[in-house]
């Protein structure tokens, strides 16, 4: 288990396009380890190589969700992969809300996404894959194909970049307005 320096706005590695993996070999699957340590260690839900200071077309992404109190995570739920040179093929729909990225610590801004992605990659084990996610995932694989073509999610933020705690008492506030509203509702009623 290695943790990597994840690089931070404004190293130029992180403006670069990446190259593509011609070859997954020994060293290649140690990095992925690496990069999925380094990943969990930050409390991240994805990592793209050049993050880690490597100018490779290789990705890691776990959306998996939390299992419910008191139950085991079940294999079939997991959203974890390996994705080595994707390719965004096909995607629809919109989302938008707030995005952060391990290379801008403790900061987040509004970005919009579409809500359904299909990529195609390259697994670990050289076989091709091809995968339609949503949500989070869907979020997630943009996120990091977008790292491999040097571009950061502050370059696409709708309006202003906060940091996390600013993000916190705006979704409490805004939780306590929804709940206040609901309440005069009931009241009239």
């Amino acid at each position: 288990m290695a943790i990597l320096n994840v690089r931070q706005l404004g190293d130029e590695v992180l403006k670069k396009k990446c190259k593509p993996v011609r070859m997954i070999t020994p060293r290649i699957r140690q990095l992925v380890e690496d990069m999925f340590d380094t990943m969990y260690e930050s409390g991240g839900v994805g990592l793209a190589a050049p993050q880690v200071g490597i100018l490779k077309r290789i990705v890691v992404i776990d959306c998996t969700p939390e299992p419910e109190p008191g139950t085991e995570p079940k294999e079939e739920d997991a959203l974890k992969f390996v994705m080595i040179n994707p390719v965004i093929t096909e995607t629809s729909g919109e989302q938008t809300g707030y995005e952060g990225c391990l290379s801008y610590v403790g900061m987040s801004g509004v970005v919009t996404r579409p809500d359904q992605v299909t990529v195609e990659f390259t697994g670990l084990d050289g076989e091709t894959c091809t995968l339609t996610g949503e949500g989070l995932l869907a979020r997630a694989i943009c996120h990091e194909c977008d790292h491999l073509d040097g571009i950061m999610y502050t370059q696409k933020v709708e309006g202003e970049i906060i940091t996390n705690e600013e993000l916190e008492r705006r979704l409490e506030e805004a939780k306590k307005n929804e709940e206040n509203a609901m309440n005069a509702e009931n009241a009239e009623a």
